[in-house]
């Protein structure tokens, strides 16, 4: 059916998007051969992005609203591509901050346009599945990063230009192909098929400030604060890490390295699936995401077992259940914002939590920079962040009682 098709475009989207922002990660030790780049430096490239990304994200959730999906997604999307293409020109810090700062302001946009996509096409009960697809892209733009990125690395040498310069390059040209893909096939559905996917009644303007006096926001940003700091912590630092402390080559890092992230793509379709699953037994929509978030969360705390960890073999199976449990949980937290609230205010919530997630990951990621140029091994952040889906499974539960659309009042629109 189309609507499955959407689904297949935007997770092709949310992939490049992925690849995109893991491109400095892996590419990392041949960066530093040309410009010197140290544990704290490399937390403060990865903060430049998460905080114009996440500040956009919020943007992007209000630009999207007005825009609509179709135009929005493809300003986005050229936005971001030509921001990952201009890594390549960088010829010290100051470029590179530069160039991650404008990739977040594109990127921030992409999940707002992608929640609009799955509200717009898709039903309820269909919701979680749809959008477990939309993130399985997550997963595979991680996983194509590394044999690509090695691929470029060792292969690419064109015009006698550095070939970590052609990793950005290339990405970004894959961004461009898709705009062009994206503007000739995308449109909303006509107003039959729109009516039995949207469940929600035209409503009035919501405000992000009428957004704010519900604590199910708040408890749903803070959620996302906690747990995406774990999660970007292991995005972009996974790499690091394996090249640190296991003292993995390209080649290693080429043919292995995306094994987390394949486990990462199948919690997508899981969480997704079973939440679905559960609402099709009879299970209220409260029931059957909560009862997915905890199964998700419960899978987290085994990172912490890394260091202690007696092969390599090991440390790739403890991550890929934490990468496994991570996007499960992504997934569904994602679809929250569809349960509370009108199409009409989708964009600001997503663009809310999105914020806050973003933020979450500057603060581990400065703290794991700092930890590890003053002389601490990974351990400490690995029990930091092993801990804190399980955080976040518990404000949910506080915070939101009972899945259900949030009331508005006239006076708060």
């Amino acid at each position: 059916m189309r609507r499955w098709s959407i689904a297949f475009i935007v997770s092709l989207a949310i992939a490049i998007s992925y690849l995109d922002r893991q491109t400095l990660p892996w590419a990392i030790k041949a960066i530093q051969a040309d410009i010197p780049i140290s544990n704290q430096v490399k937390a403060f490239l990865d903060s430049a992005f998460l905080i114009t990304y996440g500040l956009m994200y919020l943007g992007g959730g209000w630009m999207l609203d007005r825009l609509g999906t179709r135009r929005g997604f493809l300003v986005v999307m050229i936005f971001w591509s030509l921001a990952c293409a201009s890594h390549g020109f960088a010829g010290g810090i100051f470029m590179l901050a530069a160039s991650r700062l404008l990739l977040g302001v594109g990127e921030g946009g992409g999940f707002p346009a992608a929640t609009r996509a799955v509200a717009e096409w898709f039903p309820v009960h269909e919701r979680a599945t749809a959008m477990g697809i939309v993130n399985a892209g997550t997963a595979v733009g991680a996983v194509i990063a590394p044999p690509l990125i090695v691929f470029v690395l060792t292969q690419i040498h064109w015009l006698d230009l550095a070939s970590w310069r052609w990793v950005f390059f290339l990405t970004g040209g894959l961004g461009l192909v898709w705009a062009l893909w994206w503007w000739k096939t995308y449109s909303p559905p006509p107003e039959s098929v729109e009516s039995a996917a949207v469940s929600s009644a035209p409503t009035p303007t919501i405000t992000v400030g009428a957004l704010l006096q519900h604590r199910e926001v708040w408890g749903v940003v803070l959620a996302k604060f906690l747990s995406d700091a774990a999660w970007y912590f292991y995005l972009f630092w996974l790499p690091k890490y394996l090249f640190d402390a296991h003292h993995f080559d390209l080649k290693q890092a080429g043919s292995l390295g995306w094994i987390p992230y394949a486990a990462s793509g199948v919690g997508c379709l899981c969480g997704g699936g079973l939440s679905s699953w559960l609402l099709g037994r009879g299970h209220t929509v409260n029931r059957a995401r909560k009862l997915a978030l905890g199964a998700s969360a419960a899978l987290m705390p085994w990172v912490m077992l890394v260091p202690h960890a007696p092969s390599v073999a090991w440390v790739l199976a403890i991550f890929s259940v934490a990468f496994f449990g991570q996007q499960s949980w992504s997934t569904l937290v994602m679809i929250l914002p569809t349960d509370l609230v009108p199409k009409s205010a989708l964009g600001k919530l997503a663009g809310l939590v999105g914020l806050g997630g973003a933020m979450g990951g500057v603060v581990l990621g400065q703290l794991a920079g700092w930890l590890l140029d003053h002389g601490f091994s990974y351990t400490p952040v690995l029990m930091i962040a092993g801990s804190l889906h399980l955080l976040a499974f518990g404000v949910i539960c506080i915070a939101i009682p009972r899945l259900q659309p949030l009331r508005f009042s006239p006076l708060s629109t």
